[in-house]
């Protein structure tokens, strides 16, 4: 046995403790350098459990030293012979040392003990009972002290044997001994297949445990990272039945914690099965297996694989993925801590944002790094001109017509849910509710994510867009910021197209001049992430002899990579802003209106707090939207129901 692991054992067990008045004899022999059996003088009795001892001494022993042990108290006598498995000090400048004995054979010390334990008082007895029910641990210093100590003699092992043949088995024997389970195993992620593999089981061939890394409770644990203790038998929800009947076993009780490297990504996880003569493993055991999985984390530390076919971030390059989000942005940040988030509900998911922002890429990495990943990915495109077409993916007649009924297990991407009818909206919403089509065997299992570039609560709020059916798709609701907010992703994002494009026509890597660069991140992208992708494309297209693309190529007039032309700006199209026969100072009005109509949008209509917004009174905001109105009045020809109503409202 591991010397760590024999610290543990003693370091586990209840020890009770030994006080002057019980009038327990002790005597402790170990030997000389000579060979001779000599007493340990000053040797004091702590503390006594079922399978050791605790002792204090000012003399220095080993660890691993063998001890002839003496027990007397009242008629029972017990001679032990045992070793020194643990030595700790509760303080520093202590001059005695504690030594924890590991005694050879513990079914002698069981009468001893039971015999000691009769002479207690009732008061007594009731302290110990309570403080081995429900003591926590680390209460005192000398706890501290004690687990301080058991660390680092954990360390120690790992350093020595870390790398020896067989280690990982005999830790496995020792993990199965300590939990007192059938079996165990440890997987770490392959990424070249995105598979859990066993590098070491107990009760089993590892060769056969391997499986997609969404699978089952390991897979749980490992892409959650949330530790599981599981009784299969009132929970299988997440049990994956497929080993049992491959290996002809019966699992009835898991738990399970991840594994990580030194830079604290998930790596694997350490699963123990069948805790014996009980249903389900202890609130002990949890905490045995929080020490258990600090351990094989300081063994595999330095694990770390990258792969150009993992389907995973944390195991591969950004350039490598088939979906991927790029940027370093804060609102990026947020949106990959979402899809952590909700990647394994089966709620439905509403994407809000601009066209070409990335809502079906965003989709597409929930689905494929959730529980539904291993299943289907289908879009309905709901403004398909095509009603009939479009009917027939939503609702049949047919079951294998309809996408609903034929995604079972995967998910369901309602590609700019606006665009369908009210009548459409409250039809699906009930198809969808019932979890089934009219005449229909199929129940649909299917998660539902919706995408849209306008916004539904104010469509509501128009009457254009059902209510019960909007609250119901915004279960989650994920807003998808512009590319012009997070321009400083523009780079990045640059980077990665041309990395894809430039491997793609099988041409060396290319790159924009820093003013090109710049004249990039001046423009708006009205259409986002999907023009930039394009723009790329076309540089790449246009220019396969340059290396480094110029400004001169994006403004080139036959092949123009971007529409410098284009007046999209934060506020929509400006009207006349581009017309130079206008005077600069009705243009300047023209601005101003656009922002500050915008402003009072923001403030839900209160021009109040939209003047103090934009460091404005309220009596300016006002005199500046009747101006800008003027303006706009005199340069359309007439004054339009539109504008004399915006001017009473500014008024």
């Amino acid at each position: 046995m591991l010397a760590s692991f024999q610290e543990f054992k003693f370091y586990q067990s209840f020890r009770i403790p030994v006080e002057e008045a019980d009038d327990l004899r002790f005597l402790i022999q170990k030997e000389d350098e000579l060979g001779n059996d000599v007493y340990i003088e000053d040797g004091k009795l702590q503390d006594i459990s079922v399978t050791g001892l605790g002792f204090s001494t000012k003399e220095r022993i080993s660890v691993g030293t063998p001890l002839t042990i003496s027990l007397q108290f009242k008629k029972y006598h017990l001679d032990l012979t045992g070793q020194v498995v643990r030595a700790f000090s509760n303080t520093i400048e202590d001059e005695e040392i504690i030594y924890g004995v590991e005694i050879d054979e513990e079914k002698k010390i069981h009468k001893f003990l039971e015999q000691y334990i009769l002479s207690f008082s009732s008061e007594r007895l009731k302290e110990c009972l309570i403080d081995s029910a429900l003591k926590e641990r680390y209460t005192k210093a000398s706890e501290g002290f004690e687990m301080f100590s058991l660390l680092l003699s954990l360390f120690k092992d790992i350093t020595h044997f870390g790398d020896k043949e067989g280690f990982l088995d005999n830790m496995l024997e020792e993990v199965v001994r300590i939990m007192n389970a059938q079996r165990s195993s440890i997987f770490l992620i392959n990424p070249e297949n995105n598979e859990l593999e066993a590098i070491a089981a107990l009760g089993c061939d590892k060769d056969q445990l391997k499986f997609d890394y969404r699978l089952g409770i390991a897979g749980s644990v490992f892409t959650t990272g949330v530790a599981l203790n599981i009784d299969v038998q009132n929970d299988s929800s997440r049990f994956n039945e497929c080993f049992d009947k491959m290996l002809e076993f019966q699992t009835k009780s898991i738990i399970c914690h991840p594994i990580h490297n030194r830079e604290d990504k998930i790596i694997g996880v350490i699963e123990v099965i069948n805790k014996r003569n009980q249903d389900r493993f202890t609130i002990e055991d949890e905490k045995t297996m929080k020490v258990l999985a600090l351990v094989f984390s300081s063994v595999f530390h330095g694990f770390n694989p990258i792969s150009e076919t993992s389907q995973l971030r944390r195991f591969s390059q950004p350039f490598d993925r088939k979906f991927a989000l790029i940027g370093k942005h804060p609102h990026v940040g947020s949106l990959r801590n979402s899809i952590i988030k909700i990647k394994d509900l089966d709620e439905p998911v509403l994407i809000h944002g601009e066209k070409g922002v990335g809502k079906t890429l965003y989709a597409k990495i929930l689905h494929h790094e959730g529980s539904r990943g291993l299943h289907s990915f289908d879009t309905i495109h709901c403004e398909d001109k095509d009603v009939a077409h479009l009917e027939k993916k939503l609702w049949g007649p047919g079951e294998q017509e309809c996408v609903l009924t034929s995604n079972q297990g995967g998910t369901v991407l309602l590609h700019e849910v606006s665009q369908l009818s009210l009548e459409q909206q409250r039809k699906l919403h009930e198809i969808i509710k019932k979890r089934g089509i009219p005449e229909s065997r199929i129940n649909i299992d299917a998660r539902i994510i919706a995408t849209s570039s306008k916004d539904l609560g104010k469509l509501v709020d128009e009457g254009s867009f059902d209510r019960e059916f909007y609250e119901f798709l915004s279960s989650a609701y994920i807003a998808i910021e512009p590319l012009r907010r997070r321009i400083d992703d523009l780079e990045l994002l640059t980077e990665y197209f041309l990395k894809i494009e430039c491997k793609k026509q099988g041409l060396l890597l290319k790159s924009f001049s820093p003013k090109a660069m710049q004249k990039m991140k001046d423009y708006d992208w009205p259409a986002n992430v999907k023009e930039l992708k394009t723009c790329i494309e076309r540089a790449v297209l246009y220019n396969p002899r340059s290396h480094v693309i110029t400004e001169v190529a994006l403004e080139n007039t036959t092949t123009p990579l971007l529409d410098f032309n284009h007046k999209q700006r934060m506020f929509g199209s400006i009207p006349f802003v581009s017309d130079f026969s206008i005077s600069l100072k009705d243009r300047i009005a023209l601005v101003e209106r656009e922002m500050i109509l915008a402003e009072i949008k923001r403030n839900n209509g209160n021009k109040s707090k939209a003047a103090k917004e934009m460091g404005i009174s309220r009596e300016a905001l006002r005199k500046k939207l009747l101006m800008s109105n003027k303006v706009l009045d005199s340069l359309e020809g007439d004054s339009s129901p539109a504008s004399l109503s915006e001017e009473k409202k500014a008024a």
